[in-house]
């Protein structure tokens, strides 16, 4: 395992909100060794997963007109709340949730980006966000799934000041597909990835954030999602960057499992 800090820009958290918090809590648990803390009454029940000790992911009570339930949310790290909402509105994006303070933990920012989907932002105070990877359990990677990858490359590159090197496409803008990517780089290290997701997902699915956890073994972590009631979108696949696998929780949440590829 090996600690991490978010660089700003980069993911810093993540949390579930989800129907049932109580079998949520039960069966990420189960398949991941995480424990949830006392739910927070000042923070509406909000709890926070711990892996060895240490904050790994959040977990809500969905509310009523909230959007939609069970769904994974990201947030990247701000320094500055205020200068951030210029940021996205002057790109061309929304604010869901204007800064907010959550007591002394830090300072929360939600926004919609220009092909739809929502981000987070977060200023740590007390709440550092995680701080570990690489073992089963912790952060494997995030990516947002773009209905308009062009634009998505440019509000990223406008609100988070981000270098975004594409691959499978050489960069050409002509060669948009089903198959362009862009890692998103903060200084000389890539912490997370624009997928264009035109045709991966139906019409009706908007653009959304996805997250990936790392895991020791995927075909067995997988075999125990379905053993606990949850759902297999996609076995697990090996390729350039690990072996990948896309599951939901029993509540219909979906998140992604990782496995580094053989030497790393």
């Amino acid at each position: 395992m090996s600690e991490y800090s978010a660089p700003v820009g980069a993911p810093i958290w993540f949390d579930l909100m989800s129907s049932d918090p109580d079998k949520a809590a039960e069966f990420y648990g189960a398949i991941f060794g995480w424990e949830a803390e006392e739910p927070r009454a000042e923070f509406g029940g909000y709890r926070n997963f711990a892996k060895n000790g240490k904050r790994v992911a959040g977990l809500m009570q969905a509310m009523p007109d909230a959007g939609p339930p069970n769904v994974w949310s990201v947030y990247l790290h701000t320094d500055d709340p205020q200068a951030t909402v210029t940021a996205v509105e002057a790109a061309g994006g929304s604010i869901m949730v204007p800064p907010m303070d959550v007591g002394e933990e830090g300072t929360m920012v939600v926004a919609v980006d220009t092909a739809g989907a929502v981000i987070g932002f977060w200023k740590p105070g007390n709440h550092h966000g995680y701080q570990e990877v690489g073992e089963h359990g912790t952060p494997y990677w995030f990516e947002c799934h773009s209905k308009d990858y062009a634009k998505s490359l440019d509000f990223y590159r406008s609100v988070l000041g981000a270098r975004i090197e594409e691959v499978g496409t050489g960069g050409d803008p002509n060669a948009v597909g089903p198959d362009a990517y862009g890692q998103v780089f903060i200084g000389d290290m890539s912490y997370s990835g624009i997928m264009d997701a035109a045709k991966l997902h139906p019409a009706d699915v908007p653009s959304f954030w996805q997250i990936y956890i790392t895991v020791d073994d995927v075909a067995a972590t997988v075999a125990q999602v379905a053993e606990l009631g949850g759902t297999v979108l996609m076995a697990g696949e090996d390729t350039p960057y690990g072996t990948l696998a896309a599951v939901t929780d029993p509540l219909g949440a979906v998140f992604c499992l990782g496995h580094p590829p053989a030497g790393m």
